[in-house]
């Protein structure tokens, strides 16, 4: 065990947690709201919009994320450059930085995840809490965002925490798309003197200590607003 490059790549792989992170923000602003969108076509079984989510959820569940990053890594480079080409378009596809690519991969796995989560905790709200709103005035947006979204979101936020653990430890395979993240950073190290072991150890270290980080932060928050639903029970 070489204890000095275990050490030094350490904080190696570190500089990648920013990579990381920002993937993760990113797609979890693009899935939030639309996981919810969806998420209501299926509570109230909006013809043609919930079959169609239903087949979405089923696919990503159904297949690896691996092979999902491959798909778009290989195959949205050529709609591109066939849609640009016909457009007269001078963008060079081969040069657009692989982070976009992730953004699209995790964003369109997380979502249907987050899907599943939303309508669940959605469940879980009484439809009599909407009848009331409405009776004293309140519209349906009102009462989504004053009564129903906050008791779904305290049903929902271990959900939504463990998404956003497996979304990070998924950033792992931006390596795929030459995404200079923890992994990649580590693995690059590591190929000077094959102290692949050393390397791997580090990475595990970073994200533990990441993945630690955020469910933490989640656990505070979840405690929060339970305070808050007590005071307003």
């Amino acid at each position: 065990m070489n204890y000095k490059f275990l050490i030094d790549t350490f904080f190696v792989a570190l500089s990648g947690v920013p990579v990381a992170l920002l993937v993760t923000i990113v797609s979890l602003l693009i899935a939030i709201p639309l996981a919810f969108s969806l998420a209501l076509t299926r509570i109230y079984r909006v013809p043609f919009i919930q079959r169609l989510t239903q087949l979405y959820v089923s696919f990503v569940r159904g297949t690896p994320i691996i092979i999902q990053i491959f798909i778009v890594y290989s195959s949205v480079p050529l709609l591109l450059t066939a849609l640009f080409k016909k457009y007269h378009i001078n963008v060079d596809v081969y040069n657009i930085h692989p982070i976009w690519y992730a953004f699209i991969v995790f964003s369109f796995s997380t979502t249907a995840v987050l899907i599943e989560v939303f309508r669940s905790a959605l469940s879980t709200v009484s439809k009599g809490q909407l009848e009331a709103a409405h009776s004293v005035g309140l519209t349906t947006f009102q009462a989504y965002r004053r009564i129903i979204i906050p008791q779904a979101l305290v049903v929902a936020l271990p959900n939504i925490c463990t998404a956003t653990i497996n979304l990070i430890k998924a950033t792992s395979l931006g390596y795929a798309m030459s995404l200079q993240e923890i992994t990649l950073k580590a693995k690059v190290a590591a190929n000077v003197g094959y102290n692949y072991v050393e390397a791997y150890l580090d990475i595990f270290i970073v994200y533990l200590i990441l993945c630690s980080v955020v469910e933490y932060g989640f656990k505070l928050y979840e405690k929060h607003l339970r305070k808050y639903k007590l005071a307003n029970a």
